[in-house]
């Protein structure tokens, strides 16, 4: 009789008849066939061993030709993805052939048919039986570790055939024994062969037996605790069974006398290394255990790389690679200056926040390359799961160190410099919270003695250099924030963005290109920054740039000087007009925003529609943006006579304010004096130019607070060619952060009441 069935391959594990196994899957593959097993071949499938272990993705002419016939007793998918089954093999099976599911590529199924010995001579059948149960009997009760309870279930079975195959799978043979009771039908066959391995594993423990006592009687009891090792050594030696295990286990325990770490730990690692030499090859546990001394027993404990000292070579290096970013640069000196003075004092926690690409992440690795250390990456954005971080304890299958060790063991030092990238978009959700192991990893009190799951062991921290990137500081939990030292990096001006061009980016293309350097003016560099990039950091520039270049390598020509039209020709029409002047009415006026990615311009218009003197916002606005233009508007019905406006006007008419730019989300406060300076216009008749930009928190009396984000909006108002903006005057000390060209080309008024705006714009034309 022929059927269908999956194919689950098992390497290094022979599934028998009648033995039950349980397997945890990791990998998708094995859980797409447990469920296809499950919903489609009522829990049934073929496991098959396959002859090479080694072969990741073997084909089917590398599979045997004989399998088990095995049931899924029970499936379980665990909190971390894994599925946890328990299947019992049935009967073995011949194998037709093998062929891919058509809707799913990636999963065998195999054609197979049931074959039956049956045995004519049943009192050969019956001697058999009953030599094979007294053989085992006495192995049992010469095995000291072997359970009685086996004898039970083994007396009552009757059948030669189910006999053999509990028998096997009771036994530690290893696993090409194995096979070969699985690839043979022939339960006679079985059965003899079953019978001399038997009796050859009570010749083994009968020559332990005799090693013991040998031993016993030649050392004393202060020396028995090298007795276990001598015992295998004697057994080794007597039934000629390779030593390489014995190296192995010697070079672990060498290893683990030079490591400068804590007696506790090194005994700890010394049981470990005790539990392997005990544990079987074919037993899975003795991989599990290897994989683990590997890991730690090659961590750097104490191996640290030697810090560049030089202070002015530091700072020239960090200069070669980035343009600006003074007090990130400054803080990095001042670290190394003092760790010269204390070579203990422990490494500060940066994080470094700034719209996309002004260079954070190139930030930190142009430290490492400056310090002379080493360096590795972690990207925590979108991570959701917080062992990612800490590891995976050593009772799941496949566990390993969290991306913290990896990236410590990768580094081959205790003090790299790591960067943990976009820390500001780290999920929480029910598999865990990874800001809250971030604290942890990051608090410079407790760091010292950071534990991973799956090493088990404190591993010192401290003198690793953390650099965390964000875009948006508001989007970082409060708790990990107050761990963190905060360095802002603002948007970069146009004059910023010609320097970051010439300084930079043309000679790394030029170099990577292999080319001839073509001059290129800054009126040119800044016609592209203007007409094909609107960014606040430098990375769509780096790509247009390279698209110029590679443009002219195409077409073969050389070109000595870049044009305006050579431009136009390689990059197409201009993606933005800059400067372009919008249509301008009474009522419309600029507020000043910042994003996560810089500041902003966000237009505002007004309008007047037949009402009872109510308002209405439109335009992706939040609760506090309709309440700041309900303060400015209550402001200024409450002045109407001092503005010479008409009651009327406000009493029977509503005021609809829209926001534009609807891609934008408008939140906070800032835009008060925006509203009221557009209400105003728009009650005056009288338009406000363009190029005048307005950020400030209004009260109902006036008087104009302080608000956040001034240096990127002053910044941003620069880069879109404002003449002038209004900031509150508490915000006056802020300015020292913004750029001197910046300051020297806009002119910005410091303002602590709205009639000081309303002098300067409406007074002289009201």
């Amino acid at each position: 009789m022929l059927e269908n069935l999956p194919v689950l391959l098992l390497k290094k594990l022979v599934l028998l008849p009648y033995q039950e196994v349980r397997l945890e899957l990791k990998m998708e593959l094995g859980k797409k066939i447990i469920d296809k097993s499950i919903d489609n071949y009522n829990s049934k499938l073929l496991v098959v061993s396959p002859t090479n272990t080694f072969e990741s993705s073997p084909s089917a002419s590398d599979l045997p030709n004989v399998g088990v016939i095995a049931k899924i007793k029970s499936s379980l998918e665990l909190p971390n993805g894994n599925y946890r089954v328990i299947i019992t093999g049935i009967t073995r099976v011949i194998i037709k052939n093998y062929k891919n599911y058509e809707t799913d590529s990636d999963m065998l199924e195999a054609r197979v048919k049931r074959t039956y010995i049956d045995n004519s001579n049943k009192t050969e059948e019956e001697a058999i039986l009953r030599t094979l149960k007294t053989t085992i009997e006495n192995y049992i009760s010469m095995n000291p570790n072997a359970s009685n309870s086996v004898l039970n279930s083994i007396n009552n079975i009757e059948d030669l055939d189910m006999l053999t195959d509990v028998i096997a799978a009771y036994m530690s043979f290893d696993i090409n024994k194995n096979i070969f009771y699985m690839n043979e039908f022939d339960y006679i066959t079985r059965a003899n062969q079953l019978i001399i391995d038997t009796n050859l594993e009570l010749e083994v423990l009968n020559i332990e037996t005799k090693i013991d006592d040998e031993i016993r009687k030649s050392f004393d009891k202060e020396q028995r605790d090298c007795f276990i090792k001598q015992r295998i050594a004697k057994l080794n030696e007597e039934l000629g069974v390779n030593v390489d295990k014995q190296t192995e286990i010697a070079l672990y325990n060498e290893t683990i006398d030079n490591l400068s770490i804590s007696q506790k730990i090194k005994n700890k690692f010394k049981e470990e290394v005790k539990k392997y030499s005990y544990t079987s090859e074919a037993n899975p546990d003795s991989s599990v255990i290897r994989n683990y001394l590997d890991i730690v027993l090659n961590l750097p404990w104490e191996k640290e790389s030697n810090d560049e000292t030089n202070i002015k070579k530091i700072k020239a290096s960090l200069d070669k690679e980035h343009y600006g970013l003074y007090e990130a640069k400054q803080r990095i000196i001042e670290y190394i200056a003092i760790k010269k003075n204390n070579p203990d004092i422990n490494a500060p926690i940066i994080c470094l926040i700034g719209p996309p690409g002004v260079g954070k992440t190139t930030l930190g690795m142009s430290i490492s390359k400056a310090l002379k250390r080493e360096f590795a990456k972690i990207s925590v954005g979108g991570l959701n799961d917080a062992t990612e971080l800490t590891g995976h304890k050593r009772t799941y299958l496949g566990s390993s160190p969290g991306k913290i060790i990896q990236s410590i063991k990768k580094c081959g030092t205790k003090n790299p410099v790591i960067l943990i990238d976009e820390v500001d978009k780290i999920v929480s959700d029910y598999k865990g919270d990874p800001s809250a192991v971030l604290l942890d990893i990051l608090d410079q009190s407790q760091n010292s003695m950071f534990i991973d799951n799956y090493i088990e062991e404190p591993f010192n921290l401290s003198k690793v250099l953390f650099i965390l990137t964000a875009n948006d500081i508001n989007s970082i939990p409060p708790a990990l924030k107050d761990r963190l030292e905060i360095i802002e990096l603002s948007s970069y001006t146009e004059f910023e963005k010609i320097d970051i061009a010439k300084k930079h980016i043309i000679p790394r293309i030029v170099s990577e290109y292999n080319i001839k350097k073509s001059k290129i003016s800054d009126d040119e560099i800044l016609y592209i920054i203007n007409s094909y990039t609107r960014e606040s950091g430098v990375r769509e520039l780096t790509r247009v740039l390279e698209k110029v270049y590679r443009s002219l390598i195409v077409r073969e020509k050389e070109v000595k000087t870049i044009t305006t039209k050579i431009i136009g020709e390689c990059l197409g029409p201009v993606k933005f007009e800059f400067n372009l002047e919008r249509k301008n009415h009474a009522g419309s006026v600029s507020t000043l925003g910042v994003t996560p990615y810089g500041g902003t311009i966000i237009s505002i218009e007004a309008i007047f529609i037949k009402g009872s003197g109510d308002i209405v916002m439109t335009g992706n606005v939040k609760d506090p943006i309709l309440e700041s233009a309900k303060i400015a508007y209550s402001y200024i019905k409450s002045n109407y006579q001092k503005f010479k406006i008409d009651e009327n006007i406000l009493n029977n008419y509503n005021i609809h304010i829209n926001a534009l730019d609807y891609h934008i989300k408008k939140d906070g406060t800032s835009g008060g004096i925006a509203f009221a300076t557009s209400i105003l216009s728009l009650a005056l008749d009288i338009k406000v130019e363009n190029k005048i930009g307005f950020t400030g928190e209004i009260t109902l009396h006036g008087d104009i607070y302080k608000v956040g984000g001034i240096k990127e909006k002053v910044i941003g108002a620069y880069n879109n060619g404002f003449k002038k903006v209004y900031i509150p005057l508490e915000n006056k000390n802020d300015l020292e952060k913004v750029p001197e060209e910046v300051k020297n080309n806009i002119e910005i008024k410091c303002v602590s009441n709205y009639e000081e705006i309303y002098k300067d714009l409406f007074k002289k034309s009201n």
